[in-house]
């Protein structure tokens, strides 16, 4: 029986975040594991960490932890871990390639542009592809940290000036339903609907209680849940991903979703969009992050036998 390490926290601006999720996977996953919970400060590999007797599970958001970057060094120790590999954890965090890859499988993708914060369009050129009705964000960050919405050619102006470092990406905007569905080992799970108050899922609007409500199964009908979970499992897997994810879309007002991103290490409490995904289809907390940490389990068994 391996010891699961839990990483938490990490040095991204979805620390906190991380360590809630952190905080309670380890809670539920000592129910049926050796389980101990590192706290991780910089972009290097914990000590302590053994390959002969540590899985890992990480619940690092953001860059750095999400990105590739925390898989890699594990990779290079020969330490298993439970989600994405590298390979598909750096191609998720970026969300034009996210849809791009997707789109292969024909997922339908919102149409967008991207940029560095060096070489910024004009306002005119993205207006006359995109429209004014607009979502500018960061190209390859989490919990929609520094995401803005803008309505004219001003307000798009004022965006642009006021980003210094990074890579974005703009959007049109997509005024609808928002949804977000877990994937396990392929086959995609129960819809949640996101309903913020504000109307903006936002980082506020994700953290701060009582500002979004949440329903889950959504209330969609049988044809748009099969039809979502579709497109999820699809761009798991034109993403290469494994073991789990969550995927969120977009219903425009004409029915039609709309991809926008997979997330490879989403929220891990007990009230996160993942968990209530999967107590649609009969997984409580304890039983879900038992799910999530049992590949990567196998994968070390396996290597031990060897």
């Amino acid at each position: 029986m391996p010891i699961i390490a839990v990483l938490a926290g990490g040095t991204s601006a979805e620390r906190e975040v991380s360590l809630g999720s952190g905080r309670a996977s380890a809670i539920a996953l000592a129910r049926s594991f050796p389980t101990r919970l590192i706290e991780v400060t910089a972009d290097a590999l914990p000590p302590g960490l053994d390959a002969t007797r540590h899985v890992v599970f990480s619940t690092l958001h953001g860059t750095f932890g999400e990105d590739g970057g925390m898989q890699r060094l594990l990779d290079s120790a020969g330490i298993h871990y439970g989600g994405c590999d590298a390979t598909s954890s750096a191609l998720t965090m970026d969300k034009t390639r996210t849809k791009q890859a997707a789109a292969t499988r024909g997922v339908p993708i919102v149409p967008g542009l991207t940029f560095d914060a060096a070489k910024k369009p004009a306002v005119e050129d993205v207006v006359a592809r995109l429209g004014e009705n607009l979502v500018v964000k960061p190209n390859a960050e989490g919990s929609s940290v520094g995401l803005a919405l803008v309505a004219s050619r001003a307000e798009l102006a004022a965006k642009l000036a006021a980003i210094t470092a990074g890579g974005w990406l703009i959007e049109r905007r997509i005024v609808g339903r928002e949804f977000s569905v877990g994937v396990l080992r392929g086959r995609a799970m129960g819809i949640v609907e996101i309903r913020p108050k504000s109307g903006v899922y936002d980082f506020t609007s994700k953290y701060t209680k009582g500002m979004t409500e949440y329903f889950a199964p959504a209330p969609i009908g049988d044809a748009a849940t099969a039809q979502i979970q579709g497109f999820a499992e699809a761009a798991f897997a034109g993403c290469g991903c494994r073991d789990y994810a969550r995927v969120d879309f977009m219903l425009g007002a004409d029915g039609a979703p709309f991809l926008l991103e997979i997330n490879t290490l989403p929220g891990m409490k007990e009230t996160s969009l993942l968990p209530m995904s999967a107590r649609c289809t009969g997984f409580d907390f304890t039983a879900l992050v038992r799910e999530l940490i049992t590949p990567a389990v196998e994968r070390f068994r396996a290597a031990q036998r060897k």
